[in-house]
Parts: structure tokens; C-alpha cells; sequence
């Protein structure tokens, strides 16, 4: 498909680099609230995995303190204690995510696509491996966003993103687009609820070998979340 192969990648790269001419004062002023308000640098750095699972350094405006522990956010029961005060108003606007237009304008990263994970989230990583969804690049916002952001599980978020990787299309994706405003401008499942953080850490407990073993179950998840006579965008948007 032309889009997917050749118009989504210069769409984008087009997209990011006006965003990053209009909101370069706004950017520039976000950077030194953080610096001025807590110590630490103004960017999160960080591996994460990128198209076929190859890893890449993301950028964020850092939203919590330095001595946070070093873990993903599904395993924290108080990550609020550790999120600083600006921090908390960047995450509910996704503030934070607009040094990634940086990642974008490199071709680490689109705009819509499976969320970039790090170690912390192996198991989403591997079963995207399963299902398919670690062959398109990375999005700031994806299907999986829409569909609950932190608060649906890792499988289904996994599913999600297979769905979504198998049925790319500018229609789709310019739906998601604008389905992520909404989501921002609602504030929306900006942190996991206890219950999946305890079911989280329920299935970071399975043996290796569990997890690749999955693959039947990752497809039938993905039938479950959406029917293949439907429209991923009408079942899920």
C-alpha cells in the first residue's frame, strides 16, 4: 500500500517539522518550568524498541524526580508520589510527549502506531513479536491509546496493536489522530488503576517460556477486540 510504505512516512516527517517551527518558544518555555521547578535534566531519555523490535533513544519532558525508581509506570502502586507537581499537568495534556516530534523528524517514530515500550514492558514487547505489531514504526498515540491508554492490560494493549498494524490506512489513522485530541482534551486513562498494576505484575510473574507460547492466544485475543468483518475504526473510535 502507498500510504503505508511511502505517504505515512512523509506526511509525518512534514507534520513534525511545522509543529516544531510553531511551538518552538512554547517548547523552549515548557524545558525551563521543568528545570526551574525540579531538579534534574529538562529530557527523559530512554531505550525503547522501535520497528522490529530494534531499540532507539526516546525523548520526554521529565515528569518525575530524579530518584524515582527505575521501573515502568504499570508496576508503580504510588507513581504519583514520585510524578512533581508540573509533571502531573504535563502527563494529563501529553505535553510530555512533544520532544518526540524529535523522533519523529529522525524515522524512529510516527505519529500513530503501537506506543514505544522499554524493558520494563518485555512482555507487550515480546507479544507484539507474536502478533505482528513490532513491524510498523512506533506512534506517539495508537490504537491502544483510544481504546483505554493505561488502563486496559498488556495483552489487550498487545492485541491492539497487532489490530493496528495489520490495518493501516490514512482513513484509520487520521481518525486516531483526531481521536487523541479528544482523549487528551478528556484526560483520559492517564494512570493504570490498581488492579491492573496487580494484574500486571500477576503476568510479569510467568515463566519465559509462557510467554512464547502465547501466539494462538495473542490471534484469538485479536479476534475478540475486533471482528474481521468490522471496521477497526468503527469498532474501536
Amino acid at each position: 500500500m502507498v500510504y503505508k510504505s511511502i505517504l505515512k512516512r512523509i506526511f509525518g516527517l512534514v507534520l513534525a517539522i511545522a509543529m516544531e517551527i510553531v511551538l518552538f518558544v512554547p517548547l523552549l518555555i515548557v524545558g525551563f518550568i521543568v528545570k526551574l521547578t525540579s531538579k534534574g535534566p529538562v529530557l527523559f531519555v530512554q531505550e525503547r524498541y522501535g520497528k522490529n523490535s530494534k531499540p532507539f533513544k526516546l525523548y520526554k519532558f521529565r515528569t518525575m524526580v530524579i530518584d524515582a525508581p527505575d521501573k515502568a509506570n504499570s508496576e508503580f502502586t504510588d507513581i504519583e508520589n514520585y510524578v512533581t507537581p508540573f509533571g502531573k499537568f504535563l502527563r494529563k495534556t501529553s505535553i510530555d510527549e512533544l520532544p518526540q516530534l524529535i523522533n519523529i523528524i529522525k524515522g524512529d517514530m510516527a505519529f500513530i502506531g503501537p506506543r514505544p515500550l522499554s524493558n520494563a514492558d518485555r512482555l507487550v514487547v515480546d507479544l507484539r513479536k507474536l502478533n505482528g505489531g513490532d513491524q510498523v514504526l512506533p506512534g506517539i498515540s495508537g490504537l491502544a491509546q483510544v481504546n483505554g491508554r493505561n488502563n486496559i492490560s498488556d495483552k489487550e494493549k498487545a492485541a491492539y496493536d497487532g489490530l493496528y498494524a495489520r490495518s493501516i490506512s490514512f482513513e484509520n489513522d487520521f481518525k486516531l489522530f483526531f481521536q487523541t485530541i479528544v482523549s487528551v482534551f478528556r484526560r483520559d486513562n492517564v494512570y493504570k488503576t490498581f488492579e491492573l498494576v496487580q494484574q500486571d505484575v500477576q503476568q510479569d510473574d510467568l515463566p519465559e517460556q509462557t510467554i512464547h507460547s502465547k501466539d494462538t492466544a495473542v490471534t484469538e485475543d485479536s479476534k475478540s477486540i475486533a471482528h474481521p468483518s468490522d471496521s477497526i475504526i468503527h469498532s474501536h473510535v
